[in-house]
C-alpha cells in the first residue's frame, strides 16, 4: 500500500501536529468538517477559518503551501459563492466562501503534517475487518487518495449537500446532511474505482 503513487504536499516536520497519530487528525478533520458545514453562522465563519490558520502555524505548513490550496478552491468558492449571493444575499455568499477556504486549509494542514500513503494505511487497517462482507479496502483506500486531489469537487458536493438539506427545512439536523454527503461521496468513489478498474488499475 505505501507504494502507491500519489500526489501530497507532505512537509516532514517535528512539530505536534507532525507527532499527533493519524487516526486522532483524521478524526478532528472530520469533526472540524462536520462544525463548518453545520454551523450557520457567518461570524463562526471566520473562527473556523482562524482555527485553521492557527493549525497551519502549528504545523508550520509553507505560506506557498496555503496559497496553493486557496487558489485551487478559489474558483469554485467564487462561482458557489456568487450562486448563494443571488438566492440568499451577500452575508451568505460570504459565510459560504469563507467556509470553504476554511475546509481546504484544514484539509492541506493534515496533508501537510502526514504522509499520504500513512493516511491510505491507515484507513486499509480500518476497513480491513470489511473484507468479509466485499469491500477492498486498496481499492477504497485509491479512490480515496485521489478523491484527496480532487478536495474542490468534494468540498463543492458538501456545500450543495448543505444547501439542500437546508431548503428542505433540515439544515439544524447533522444526519440530513452527513448521510447523503456521505452517499455522494462513495457514489463518485465508486466511479473512480470503476474507471480506475476499466483501465486495469484498480485490481
Amino acid at each position: 500500500m505505501s507504494n502507491l503513487l500519489l500526489i501530497g504536499v507532505h512537509q516532514p516536520g517535528d512539530t505536534v501536529l507532525h507527532r499527533l497519530p493519524v487516526g486522532v487528525k483524521m478524526s478532528a478533520l472530520a469533526a472540524y468538517s462536520l462544525a463548518v458545514v453545520v454551523v450557520r453562522s457567518p461570524t463562526w465563519s471566520w473562527v473556523f477559518l482562524a482555527l485553521a490558520l492557527v493549525a497551519a502555524l502549528a504545523g508550520r505548513v509553507q505560506l506557498g503551501t496555503l496559497a496553493r490550496a486557496a487558489r485551487s478552491v478559489a474558483i469554485i468558492a467564487v462561482v458557489v459563492s456568487a450562486l448563494q449571493w443571488w438566492l440568499y444575499g451577500l452575508p451568505k455568499a460570504v459565510e459560504t466562501f469563507v467556509d470553504l477556504l476554511a475546509l481546504a486549509l484544514a484539509a492541506v494542514v493534515l496533508t501537510a503534517t502526514t504522509a499520504v500513503n500513512a493516511i491510505l494505511d491507515a484507513l486499509v487497517r480500518w476497513l480491513g475487518p470489511f473484507r468479509r462482507v466485499g469491500v477492498n479496502p486498496e481499492r477504497v483506500a485509491l479512490a480515496f487518495s485521489l478523491a484527496l486531489q480532487a478536495l474542490p469537487g468534494t468540498l463543492a458536493l458538501a456545500v450543495e449537500t448543505r444547501d439542500a438539506a437546508r431548503a428542505r427545512g433540515l439544515g439544524r439536523h447533522p444526519r440530513a446532511f452527513l448521510t447523503p454527503f456521505v452517499i455522494r461521496v462513495v457514489a463518485r468513489a465508486h466511479e473512480t474505482g470503476d474507471a480506475l478498474q476499466a483501465r486495469g488499475l484498480g485490481d
